[in-house]
């Protein structure tokens, strides 16, 4: 029988690759792991974490303003963009210790290096040259911004990793990109005084989204100030001798900038990881081929995560990592559920979204219902803010199950991880009527839509 030093090891220290170490280790299994940056990943050290920070930093301008109609004085406000780096980072550091600590409670042994496929069982650590064994391996290695190469001056630019550690907030900034990334960014920097520019090669921001999500997020943003061109590019990006940008759009217009950023997808992380020399497939873009189970065509190499492009949500990266666990060493083949992830954008108003969109489900049902109401939250009367909200419901016409649910308001990820149980259990529109509403209370409006606001019929709406 052949003699390895691990039972498992992990090449990728972020929230998947973390989760299934830790949890093996905690089995009694001989794991190591190999992180080449920092303990944590995109998430925790420059993804998700930062930017909900930097997301609660820009409302307070709106919170300031919206005081004085409950009846506060609010004197003069600054804002110091040093000290919200400092505590942000004060912050990640706290949490990388918790990873780093709960590796070392199940006996992980970290190296904090890159490392390297040299074949199908042997890894090398870079850093020390050494070669280790395993069994089993996970690939956990995340992806990265795409630096969108063919762009020229693409090097002036900055990316969301960099966007956090910025020396000095600019005073105005365009971003390139109409997903999550570039629309979270537009409205932090808005609401951090910033001059901003949302550029978007699309016919509208947030593609894949309800219809009514894009189309009144963006309503709102330019409402507050932001400027947001559609069907647009950049051409290119040049410096002038102040180090100021002047950014081409396809359109022929010219933007002058302190800073641009690119936010147009991201690439996985396997260049130069030697998965030739175990021989395991990727694709053209680079992403890991892995079955139902995450496991690659080579048997006891796996995948998880962004690395293998499916669906690229922190959450989902822990789910793939915890099936994995019951796959590879608790006898219990699982497969992970891709179907119905609640999701939200944590734009400004914020985004909560589960299920098929009203176009998805009028492409897939010949009938759908849709309930739908648009309102002025109660927090904006008083304060006169005009913003409004809107709570949307895709309803299965024949079976009454409820396809899809969408928020746009204050709150509304918070809303859609309470809907994600009700959707994944199946609840049908009748099990909404049935619930007792909380008032006063904006979700109330999701059991209070008795009747549909309109009917698709075989893709026709009537």
């Amino acid at each position: 029988m052949v003699s390895y030093d691990y039972d498992l090891f992990v090449i990728g220290g972020g929230s998947g690759g973390v989760r299934a170490g830790r949890l093996a280790g905690a089995m009694g299994k001989r794991v190591g792991l190999a992180e080449e940056y920092r303990m944590g990943g995109t998430c925790v050290i420059r993804g998700c974490v930062p930017k909900k920070l930097f997301v609660y930093a820009s409302q307070f301008s709106e919170h300031f303003e919206d005081a004085a109609g409950y009846g506060w004085s609010v004197g003069e406000t600054s804002f110091d963009w040093q000290t919200l780096i400092a505590n942000k980072d004060r912050e990640i550091d706290r949490l990388e210790g918790l990873y780093r600590k709960g590796l070392d409670n199940s006996k992980v042994e970290i190296f904090d290096s890159r490392a390297v496929l040299v074949d199908e069982h042997t890894i090398e650590i870079v850093s020390s040259r050494k070669r280790v064994t395993a069994e089993q391996i996970l690939i956990a290695t995340g992806a990265r911004p795409n630096p969108h190469a063919a762009l020229p001056g693409h090097e002036l630019c900055i990316n969301s990793n960099e966007a956090f550690h910025l020396a000095e907030l600019p005073k105005s900034i365009v971003i390139a990109g109409g997903g999550y990334i570039a629309v979270e960014f537009a409205n932090i920097f808005h609401g951090l005084g910033v001059e901003t520019t949302l550029v978007y090669r699309g016919l509208e921001i947030l593609q894949r989204f309800d219809g009514d999500l894009r189309r009144l997020l963006h309503e709102a943003m330019e409402a507050k100030g932001i400027r947001v061109l559609c069907s647009e590019v950049f051409e290119r990006v040049s410096q002038r001798t102040d180090g100021r940008l002047d950014v081409m759009l396809s359109g022929g217009e010219i933007l002058l900038v302190d800073q641009a950023m690119l936010a147009l997808g991201r690439i996985p992380n396997t260049e130069g990881l030697g998965l030739e020399k175990a021989g395991v497939e990727t694709d053209i873009l680079g992403a890991v081929h892995v079955d139902e189970f995450s496991r690659t065509n080579v048997p006891h190499i796996w995948a998880v995560g962004d690395v293998t492009n499916r669906v690229q949500l922190t959450p989902v990266a822990i789910h793939e990592a915890m099936c994995f666990l019951q796959t590879a060493f608790k006898n219990n083949p699982t497969k992970p559920d891709h179907q119905l992830i609640a999701t939200a954008v944590f734009s400004q108003p914020e985004i909560g979204t589960i299920g098929l969109s009203e176009e998805e489900a009028a492409e897939k049902y010949p009938e759908v219902e849709i309930y739908r109401a648009h309102f002025r939250p109660m927090k904006n009367t008083l304060s006169g803010r005009q913003e409004k909200m809107l709570t949307k419901l895709v309803v299965d016409g024949q079976t009454r199950r409820v396809l899809g649910a969408h928020i746009l308001g204050p709150d509304a990820g918070e809303m859609a991880q309470l809907l994600g149980i009700a959707l994944k259990a199946g609840a049908t529109k009748d099990d909404f009527d049935r619930t007792m509403a909380v008032h006063p209370t904006a979700a109330e409006e999701l059991v209070t839509m008795y009747q549909p606001t309109y009917r698709i019929v075989n893709g026709e709406r009537v």
